[in-house]
Order: structure tokens, then C-alpha cells, then sequence
């Protein structure tokens, strides 16, 4: 299987064939029991994009289920604020940590304890 220059180049190279003929061209075909030919699309595209530079395969900052984060959250019934592990894992936070709570006009801001605050 091409990945890479080589395979971009393979595919400038074939130019105008089908698309079953360039995967196939390139190595992205598996044999299933019966002897037949399986053309790997998914693997065969996937290796094009990494080969032009896009990387969909690295962390995200996503939460559970591809969500994006909102940066917002609610008072909970008992009047707790709560704060997700996305976000903790996001400021590479851990249990134990403790926070100085600043109240401002329209803002909570949690500043680590013995860090500097910077309006002061």
C-alpha cells in the first residue's frame, strides 16, 4: 500500500481511471476467504488525506460523543456550579486542586491558590 509523496504521486501519475482502478493501482485491495477482492476505500482515502497534510486521527477537544464544549453550565437544583472533566482535562487539572473564587460584575473566575491574580 502507497502512502505519502508516493502515493500522491501515483495518483497525479493514473490521472483520469475510475475510482476502483486508482485504489486498486495504489494497494488498497485485501482477499476475502472465497478468493475474491476487497478495494479498502476507507483506508485508501485516509491515507490521501494524511498524505495532502490533513490529520483528523489526533486528540480532539471534544467531549463524549464527537460534542463541542459550550463553555457554559447551569445551577444545579441544589446550588452547586458544576465543572466537567472536559474542561478540567483541558486545563490538565487534578483532583485536589484548589481554586480562590473571584466574583466579578457578570463572571466567577477560579484562580489557583497561590498564583497571582492579574488585575490586582
Amino acid at each position: 500500500m502507497l502512502t505519502g509523496a508516493d502515493l500522491l504521486a501515483k495518483v497525479k501519475e493514473l490521472g483520469d481511471v475510475s475510482k476502483s482502478d486508482l485504489v486498486r493501482a495504489c494497494g488498497y485491495v485485501s482477499h476475502k476467504k472465497d478468493g475474491s477482492e476487497r478495494l479498502n476505500f476507507t483506508a485508501f482515502y485516509e491515507a490521501l488525506l494524511n498524505a495532502k497534510g490533513v490529520d483528523f486521527g489526533g486528540t480532539a477537544k471534544t467531549g463524549k460523543g464527537g460534542r463541542k464544549l459550550s463553555f457554559n453550565t447551569k445551577v444545579q437544583f441544589n446550588g452547586n456550579l458544576m465543572v466537567g472533566k472536559a474542561y478540567t482535562g483541558m486545563l490538565d487539572l487534578k483532583p485536589g486542586d484548589e481554586f480562590e473564587i473571584k466574583l466579578g460584575r457578570k463572571q466567577i473566575r477560579l484562580v489557583p491558590l497561590g498564583a497571582e491574580d492579574e488585575d490586582e
